[in-house]
Order: C-alpha cells, then sequence, then structure tokens
C-alpha cells in the first residue's frame, strides 16, 4: 500500500459511543482504533474479574460491534484493532465472535494478544529478581505484594502486526501503548524496522490516541463556530517513508490545526525528546507541522532512538477506603461559610474520635479547582462545598458519610442543595509504576476463525 488510512474512535472508556460509527461510515478507513484503557480502567476491570471470572473487559466495545456489524460485509477491507480485552481478552474475544455470528458473518477472524498480565507469575517473579520497584520511591513491590490488584505490562506493537499477519480482522488486546495500536498496522503494512518510522508511527498514534481532543476538543480557542456537539474523530494517513496528514471526517464538527495538534502531542508528555514506548524512544523536539488544507496538518520530521531494554509496568494496589459529599452554600461570604462548614464537619468527627489519613475541604465556584491559579474577583453568590476523606479504616469513612446532613441545620445560613443522599464510600487503588525487563514477558498471539473459536484457537503465534 501506498498509504494507510487509520481512525481512531474512542480515546478512553466511556467516549462518544457514536464516534466509531460515524468513522466507519466514513468508507476510507483500513483501519479502525479504539483506545478504552488507563491506569485505573485496568485497576476497575480487575476487581469486575474477581468477582465474574467471564468479565474484566470493557463492554462498551460490545455496544460498539454490534453496531458495526452491519456495516462490516460492506466494507471488508476494513479491520479493526482495540485493547478493549482489558483484563480478559479472551472472554472479551469470545462475546465479539457471538456478536458477529449473530449478524451471519462466519469469515471473520479474531486474534488475540495477550501476555501483559503478570498476576500469575507475579510471585515467581519477584522471587526471581524482578522486584518492580517503585519508579519514583524506590522501594520493592514485596512490601505491598499483599495488597495488589493488577500488574500489567504496556505490551507494545509488534504482536498487533503479527495478528495482521496471520490473517486477523479484529485484534483484541490487553495492555498495550496507546501508540502502538496504530504503530502496529503501519509495522504489518510496510514492514517498517527502521527506527525513524517506528517513531513517525508513534507520532501518529500519538496525535490520535485520545479521540477528538487533536480535533477540536479541549482547544483552547474553541467557540460556538467549532461546533464541538458534532466533532468529528481524527484520521491519520500514513505514507511508506513515514510522512502523514492529521483530518476528519468530511462534514463533522470540530476542527484540525496547528494548534489542536501541537496542544496534543505535548499532551502526557515529560521530555519531548524523549517520548518512551515499548516500541521505540521518539524525539518530538524536530516534528513540523504545516496546514495543508482545511482541517488537515501534514506531519514530517519524526525521528527516534531505539526502545529501552525494559517494559513499563502499571501495578495496582488496595490503598484504603473514601467518601466525598456536596452541600451547596448560598448568600453573602458563601465562599468563607463554605470552607467553616468544612472544617466544623472534620472537626464534629474529630471530638468523637475519628480522623483521617488524608481530608480535602473545597469551595467550588471560588478557584478550588486550580488552588493558586485562579482567584476570584468578588465574593461568589453561592459555591458547592465539596469535602473526602480517605483513610485504611473503613468505618472511619463510613462515619463521615453522616455528618454532612446536620449542616443543613446547624451550619451556617445559607447551606442547602442535600438531595442526593448519603456519599457512598468506596475502595481506593493506587498506583505503583514499575519497569521489568522485557525477557521476562512473552507476548501472545493466538487466532480463530468463527467456526473454530468457541473451543480452541486455531493459530499460537509467540
Amino acid at each position: 500500500m501506498n498509504s494507510v488510512r487509520i481512525g481512531n474512535g474512542c480515546g478512553f472508556w466511556g467516549d462518544n459511543v457514536d464516534a466509531p460509527i460515524r468513522l466507519a461510515t466514513d468508507g476510507r478507513l483500513d483501519y479502525l482504533t479504539l483506545e478504552y484503557l488507563a491506569e485505573l480502567t485496568m485497576s476497575i476491570l480487575a476487581k469486575t474479574k474477581q468477582r465474574d471470572s467471564s468479565l474484566g473487559y470493557a463492554n462498551d466495545f460490545l455496544d460498539v460491534i454490534a453496531r458495526l456489524a452491519p456495516i462490516l460485509p460492506t466494507q471488508p477491507k476494513l479491520k479493526i484493532i482495540t485493547n478493549a480485552g482489558g483484563m480478559n481478552p479472551h472472554a472479551c474475544a469470545r462475546k465479539v465472535d457471538e456478536i458477529v455470528a449473530k449478524h451471519g458473518q462466519n469469515s471473520h477472524r479474531i486474534a488475540v494478544v495477550s501476555g501483559d498480565d503478570l498476576m500469575p507469575n507475579l510471585d515467581a517473579l519477584i522471587a526471581n529478581g524482578h522486584t518492580l520497584n517503585h519508579l519514583d520511591t524506590g522501594e520493592s513491590l514485596a512490601i505491598v505484594r499483599h495488597r495488589v490488584v493488577s500488574a500489567n505490562v504496556y505490551l507494545g506493537a509488534v504482536p498487533i502486526a503479527k495478528a495482521l499477519g496471520m490473517g486477523a480482522n479484529i485484534v483484541i488486546t490487553g495492555r498495550v501503548a496507546d501508540a502502538s495500536l496504530t504503530l502496529g498496522p503501519l509495522i504489518h503494512e510496510f514492514g517498517w524496522t527502521h527506527i525513524d518510522h517506528l517513531a513517525a508511527g508513534t507520532v501518529a498514534g500519538h496525535l490520535i490516541e485520545c479521540g477528538a481532543q487533536v480535533s477540536g476538543g479541549l482547544w483552547m480557542n474553541a467557540d460556538d463556530s467549532t461546533h464541538l456537539e458534532t466533532v468529528g474523530y481524527p484520521i491519520v494517513e500514513v505514507r511508506a517513508n513515514g510522512e502523514f496528514t492529521v483530518s476528519k471526517s468530511p462534514g463533522t464538527g470540530g476542527v484540525i490545526n496547528i494548534e489542536t495538534v501541537s496542544e496534543q502531542l505535548l499532551y502526557e508528555v515529560a521530555d519531548p525528546s524523549r517520548y518512551l514506548t515499548p516500541d521505540v524512544v521518539a524525539d518530538f523536539t524536530g516534528v513540523h507541522f504545516q496546514q495543508s488544507a482545511p482541517d488537515e496538518v501534514f506531519v514530517t520530521g519524526s525521528r527516534g532512538r531505539p526502545a529501552t531494554d525494559s517494559y513499563k509496568v502499571s501495578v495496582a494496589i488496595r490503598d484504603g477506603f473514601t467518601a466525598s459529599g456536596t452541600l451547596v452554600i448560598f448568600g453573602a461570604n458563601a465562599a468563607e461559610k463554605a470552607r467553616k462548614c468544612g472544617a466544623i464537619l472534620l472537626e464534629r468527627l474529630k471530638r468523637v474520635g475519628v480522623s483521617f489519613e488524608h481530608s480535602l475541604i473545597e469551595t467550588l465556584g471560588a478557584g478550588s479547582c486550580v488552588p493558586g491559579v485562579v482567584t476570584t474577583r468578588s465574593d461568589p453568590a453561592e459555591v458547592v462545598l465539596r469535602v473526602a476523606v480517605r483513610d485504611p479504616n473503613i468505618a472511619s469513612v463510613e462515619r463521615f458519610t453522616k455528618e454532612f446532613a446536620p449542616l443543613v441545620t446547624s451550619g451556617y445560613p445559607g447551606v442547602t442543595g442535600y438531595t442526593t443522599g448519603r456519599a457512598q464510600v468506596r475502595e481506593v487503588l493506587g498506583y505503583w509504576p514499575a519497569l521489568i525487563d522485557k525477557t521476562a514477558v512473552v507476548p501472545r498471539v493466538e487466532l480463530s476463525t468463527a467456526n473454530e473459536f468457541r473451543t480452541n484457537f486455531k493459530e499460537t503465534m509467540e
């Protein structure tokens, strides 16, 4: 192929469920990617799988595939790549197989990429010297091993490329690096091995991985003329030499220009000269943008260095319990009264022997969302008081939830808005980032056809 068109219709679990359908009906895509996972998402899916071993994947994808199934016969070249498999990609694949089969399609080939889940071998890995030290504190994971809920490696693009090479037209993965969903098909189509090409594919994947964020969402100059109500999701058209364009479907809202693309390029980037991925260390500092047409940006200048010899690992650990509640405070000196009400709430608990490891009082409407950054020019007429606590003792947190209602009649004047009942107590999952040597991880690629999927995978490649 001279060029490959890849559209991303999902930037996170909970994104617009209509976007993948609009992209697919565009009719000109070679690949549709759907990115569902974040660190918090993996933790949620891990807990879901613990409760029910048949779950643990992003179930929104099942709704999407049910709506895409009637479209797929009209576009036989379109392939779908998603990390919706989460903590249970095999179960997700079986559900997808059932849905597509209901639409009379028995020629589809589903591949599963796994091997990212370290939990089955975690104790053996630690015993063999893979200490999974916390990247910030240097502490060994062994000290919190009993609290670990999940541990997943960020796999790269090569297993996805292998799956496509085996003939898959739907690829379902567990945890892979976001940009690798785009790089995988480019490696497959172009046979890329050159470092700069891998960097270009990574830049392309990074630009579209957050969906509409590159096509006008959160753009600093967005206004009514941007028409975000019909925002289009992004498409990259990548050439074999690594140059590519970023665009969106004709007739959709949003905008793609040098500003939107630049904002996304620097999103979640610590060092633009060393963007670390499993596939390559990409250097963003030489990337050049040119507005080549309305809602189209031409991207060149991607450079890279060889990938490191380790994978990043995302570990989730149980970290206590939390709850938060809100009240509306109205009238003169609303912000001051809200802060005092929050202090009263915590003081009343302290007097009966209940304290917390962490507590927070916020006055939303008076600059608390960005403390120290924005100050109000006048006293707001109303604010939302939000008080949150976190503690290892669930009983203390449960007791906290009972202190909001009394403020309605025993706090300062203007307290209102208590209409939703008591706050809910939730378990907190802490994030533990680590590294592991790549030699300790074996990515697995398995392929099946519809007729054979329900019992066994037809082919396996490691």
